[in-house]
Order: structure tokens, then sequence, then C-alpha cells
């Protein structure tokens, strides 16, 4: 009489393969999620610098409180970098959607110079106050505010600053952040 063994259970067999299969994929599936939702540790998920938060008492921006205000200094007269920034401004808040009317811009001139009619109507819906000279000691700058695009959260607080020539993309994608996790604004 020949006595046979019986063999395992197909099925069992196939189970540790897969199992033994998901064990070394398991990692790289893993490494592949860090990256994909920006979840590796001190890594920055902005793109502007953050500035520590302070409080801005000023009347420009008393009139748009409740609002995130993108700010910008330049003079009146203002130049091709100027029209840009402007321009940039009126983008990254008609790339929010629906939650644009959340975002206000604000142009705060550092001269007496009154800003061309034409000029005026192509940036229409953006705040223009004078004193920006004054007003500039509150933003800090690595050489000067002009350099620069501040953001300014709705409880008035100057939060951050994005250079004068910033990558569209990725402001969009910082305010488009700000904009989910606030329950202001």
């Amino acid at each position: 009489m020949d006595k046979t063994v019986p063999s395992a259970s197909p099925n069992r067999g196939r189970l540790k393969l897969v199992l033994l299969g998901a064990f070394f994929l398991l990692p790289m599936a893993a490494s592949w999620l860090v990256w994909r939702l920006d979840l590796a540790p001190g890594a920055t998920g902005n793109y502007g610098t953050l500035l520590p938060p302070r409080p801005l008492a000023l009347e420009p921006l008393a009139a748009l409180k409740g609002k995130w205000v993108l700010v910008q200094f330049d003079g009146g007269a203002c130049d091709a970098g100027c029209e840009r920034k402007l321009y940039f401004m009126r983008q990254v808040r008609r790339a929010q959607g629906k939650e644009m009317q959340r975002v206000a811009r604000l142009w705060l001139l550092t001269d007496a110079v009154r800003p061309a009619p034409a000029l005026l109507a192509a940036i229409e819906g953006t705040s223009i106050a004078g004193g920006g000279t004054v007003l500039a000691a509150s933003f800090p700058a690595e050489r000067s505010v002009t350099d620069h695009i501040y953001l300014v959260d709705p409880l008035g607080n100057l939060m951050m600053r994005f250079p004068s020539d910033p990558d569209p993309s990725r402001v969009i994608k910082d305010l488009q952040r700000l904009l989910k996790v606030s329950g202001f604004g």
C-alpha cells in the first residue's frame, strides 16, 4: 500500500505568495504615498516665507478685515515689475474659483504719483491706498518691501511673504490650502 501524504491546499500556497509579495511591496507603496501627499517629516508644504504672525493695525487693512489680503508696495508710476505683481495678484485671486470672494488685493502707494487710468481699469477691484512708505515699517523685507507680495490673514495678522516674481502655481496652491483649512474669511 502506497501511503501518499495529502498535499497542502493550493489556495494556501497562493495566499503565502501574495502575502510575501505584499510584504515587499508595502514599503514602496508607503514611500510613494508620503511623496505624493507631501507628508515627509521636516518638509515644508508652503512656498511663501512664513513670518512670525503680528497684528497690523493699519487703516487700509481695517476696511478689508475678514478677508485674506494680498498686499503689494509700489510707486504710482508703476513700472513693468509693479504691473506684473498687480496682474499676478489678480490671477491668483481668480484662480481660487468660488473661494475668490474671500481674497482681496491691496496696493499701497509708496509715493504721491497717481496711477494711470488705463492701469486702474486693468486692476479693477484692487484697493489702493497712499502712505505706503509709513506703513512699510510694519512689513519685514529682505531688501525692500517693493520686492515682495505679502499675505495678511482675515484677523489682520501679517503671516506670509512671497517674492516679487513668484511661481504662480505654487502661490495658488499655498492660498488654496489656507482657504481650505481656515474657517475665517
